[in-house]
């Protein structure tokens, strides 16, 4: 069993958790991803590390509650304990030799680009960061990004905070200025992703995307995390999360990511109405 040692709401719909997890704090870098149970009944759910503590031993995970089981997560509270906390998997992000980089998130995806943009600015990386929301209401972590870059840059779709528009337009708009980054790297809903690859291409700027398809162990046995990557079958557990954003077939993966959608939705609704009888 593993204790939740702090919890702390984002938003109305992202909530972050440390997990006391000391051998996973020792070995975790970033863009790796741990596997979790809620309860012995659970199923598992792959979420990034977003941070993490050696001394104190613990794990920082933040989760977007969409599904039945990160609503159950969502129920828990600070000093109580979730079943399973497995990891770190998956290959860490490789940072080596990158002297200029931008770090695009989006929305959740954010919890995964700042252990990144982090990293590369302990290193001594010049940082530029993009991140973007739907609204004011939704933004996350836009002082540590503040922290670990050296522009940042604050998109929401409405314009109801930082600059009206989609991440690609600072991005493309910076390029066409003359900046020009050793390497671009991408995290969010797959459609931002999609169109961030399609801004850095014709310019030949290396981009990495982080892909997040389902998952079920974590190790590559289950296939249910398969992408085409070049043409080739690669799983994003093992070969993965990241990959290089130009060999992608986007529209393949956006297609099988809505293949459970419906099963999810009637998922969390059970759940839902679980903690409701609970409660009256």
């Amino acid at each position: 069993m593993y204790r939740i040692v702090d919890k702390k709401i984002l938003n109305p719909t992202v909530t972050q958790m440390d997990i006391y997890a000391p051998l996973v704090a020792k070995k975790a870098k970033p863009g790796q991803f741990i596997i979790l149970r809620v309860d012995e009944d659970g199923e598992r759910i792959p979420l990034t590390i977003s941070d993490h503590d050696k001394a104190a031993g613990t794990v920082r995970i933040i989760f977007q509650v969409v599904g039945a089981t990160t609503e159950k997560l969502n129920h828990k509270q600070a000093g109580e304990y979730i079943q399973d906390f497995v990891g770190p998997l998956g290959r860490p992000t490789e940072l080596d030799g990158i002297k200029k980089a931008c770090i695009v998130g989006g929305g959740v995806g954010c919890a995964i680009a700042y252990p990144i943009a982090k990293a590369l600015h302990e290193m001594g990386c010049e940082v530029y960061s993009i991140i973007g929301f739907r609204n004011r209401d939704l933004v996350i972590l836009e002082d540590e990004f503040a922290a670990c870059s050296d522009k940042l840059t604050v998109m929401t779709d409405d314009g109801s905070y930082g600059q009206k528009g989609v991440v690609t337009e600072p991005l493309k708009e910076a390029i066409e200025a003359g900046e020009r980054y050793d390497e671009v790297i991408t995290i969010g809903p797959m459609i931002m992703m999609k169109f961030v690859v399609a801004t850095t291409k014709p310019y030949g700027i290396k981009t990495t995307v982080s892909m997040n398809p389902i998952m079920i162990d974590g190790t590559g046995m289950c296939g249910g995390c398969r992408l085409t990557v070049g043409g080739e079958t690669k799983f994003a557990c093992v070969d993965g999360p990241d990959f290089d954003g130009f060999k992608i077939d986007f529209d393949e993966t956006m297609k099988r990511s809505q293949m459970y959608r419906p099963f999810e939705l009637e998922s969390r609704e059970k759940v839902c109405n679980l903690f409701k009888k609970e409660i009256e």
